[in-house]
């Protein structure tokens, strides 16, 4: 079972660079994406039916800004489309997915603003999040999507130049420590613990080329997960936005 996540910086900007072409081509059971900058009205429309898939769409309320979606292989049990956090759920920021085994839950993080006019927004959402894995009792969760942030030094090319820039901060650092501290592994480090692995490349000054990246896209899972965990990627060479599809490979179906 394979699932994937991409940012796709407007859904209509990557179906013209070749989304549906890598989606039926990747074999992906579930796929996850953020930044949709769509209602369904403006989804292309050989997005809206596709062969094998179930659609389901979370738009924010202001047009051509953030929003969810998620095709997956699989009919969910119950769908879910808010966290309770009133502000990030008008931006169209997540999707539940809950299934027999385990809830798979889609998440865009806001950015921050690049003068950190939003960062108490953003951490107000984590706290929002961190709540819901409290007092939920489903035990098997993988949370997959942008998280906005970069853990480690080694999930961004120059972290000394970032330590007081958006994404980099310690406030927001600590909310990825807040994360694992309740169980939740990161995947992809499960099975890569080298650098120059990133999912988001600024547009211009030749980044992506040069590998002047940031990892701010994850999979995370709870620990029941790990023994079907299979593998974890990165897919810098799938160039349909300005972040490139990350993922998971389970075991069998959960």
């Amino acid at each position: 079972m394979k699932i994937f996540s991409c940012n796709v910086n407007g859904i209509r900007a990557a179906h013209k660079k070749g989304f549906l072409k890598w989606l039926k081509n990747s074999m992906a059971d579930i796929v996850c994406l953020q930044e949709t900058r769509a209602a369904k009205q403006q989804f292309p429309e050989d997005l809206l039916s596709i062969d094998e898939y179930h659609l389901y769409l979370n738009p924010a309320e202001k047009k051509g800004y953030s929003g969810v979606a998620v095709y997956t292989k699989y009919k969910p049990t119950k769908v879910e489309y808010k966290l309770g956090f009133e502000r990030f759920d008008n931006e169209g920021r997540i999707i539940k997915l809950k299934y027999p085994n385990f809830t798979l839950i889609n998440l865009y993080l806001p950015h921050g603003g690049h003068q950190k006019e939003n960062l108490g927004y953003k951490l107000k959402a984590y706290q929002y999040i961190f709540n819901y894995l409290k007092e939920t009792r489903d035990k098997n969760i993988i949370l997959i999507g942008d998280f906005n942030i970069a853990h480690q030094e080694i999930d961004l090319a120059r972290p000394k130049q970032n330590q007081r820039n958006i994404m980099f901060t310690p406030e927001e650092r600590k909310q990825i420590d807040k994360l694992l501290n309740l169980g939740f592994i990161d995947t992809f480090r499960k099975f890569h613990t080298e650098g120059e692995n990133y999912s988001w490349w600024q547009y211009g000054f030749n980044a992506r080329k040069r590998n002047i990246g940031w990892r701010i896209d994850y999979v995370f899972a709870s620990k029941k997960i790990l023994p079907k965990l299979k593998d974890a990627f990165i897919l810098p060479k799938i160039n349909i936005s300005d972040h490139c599809p990350v993922g998971i490979e389970l075991q069998n179906k959960l």
